[in-house]
């Protein structure tokens, strides 16, 4: 993925205007054939990420057992149903994210957090590793008060341990879930469909537990 050498966040009358029409993808999960557009049965909760590069982050997702589907997409900015390059351009203000449709009887949101603050390293800003940018900024987005305690919490115990690793600050943001705009298809379970595809994503190496 292009890294682009953008991480100031631009004002909202300075944003590119986007689109009204959201981008067409395929409403079937490439891995486990399950929807990826809602609606979802009543049973099943949604969580918003953002961890750097979503190719490798949509990944860490779908492995775990009680998702039901994925998909990656834009939030977090100001332009409505951007373009994968406008995006990269640094001037719609989004994050690249990933949208986790789970089973709570099956995996908590707890151990989502989990998988997100091992999955990444939260300090390092706009940025993960070579991948520069605003759109790889380290993200939560919360569908409920419930889920903005936990991860709030879950912020506050992660960087307890970051700190005996002589990690520094958690740069997290942490808010409740903006509009999610769907990424074009090919994007969609990119390292399922290109298994040799680049996947930047990295860890601390340090272990979150409650």
């Amino acid at each position: 993925m292009g890294s682009q050498y953008k991480t100031q966040m631009p004002e909202p009358g300075a944003a590119l205007p986007g689109r009204s029409d959201p981008m067409p993808v395929v409403n079937r999960h490439f891995v486990n054939n399950n929807p990826v557009q809602p609606p979802f049965a009543a049973h099943l909760q949604s969580a918003l990420f953002g961890l750097g590069c979503f190719w490798g982050a949509e990944r860490r997702f779908w492995e775990r057992e009680g998702v039901y589907t994925t998909a990656v997409g834009y939030a977090g900015g100001f332009t409505p149903n951007p373009s994968y390059e406008e995006v990269c351009s640094g001037l719609t203000g989004h994050n690249e994210v990933v949208l986790v449709v789970f089973d709570p009887a099956a995996v908590s949101y707890e151990e989502l957090l989990k998988t997100f603050w091992e999955a990444h390293d939260p300090t390092q800003g706009m940025r993960q590793g070579n991948d520069i940018g605003t759109q790889y900024r380290s993200g939560i987005y919360t569908f409920s008060d419930a889920q903005q305690a936990l991860a709030e919490q879950s912020r506050a115990t992660f960087q307890q341990a970051l700190e005996a690793a002589d990690y520094g600050t958690i740069a997290t943001e942490i808010q409740p879930a903006p509009p999610f705009y769907y990424a074009e298809d090919y994007h969609q379970q990119y390292l399922a469909k290109n298994p040799g595809g680049y996947c930047g994503l990295g860890g601390t190496g340090v272990c979150y537990s409650n």
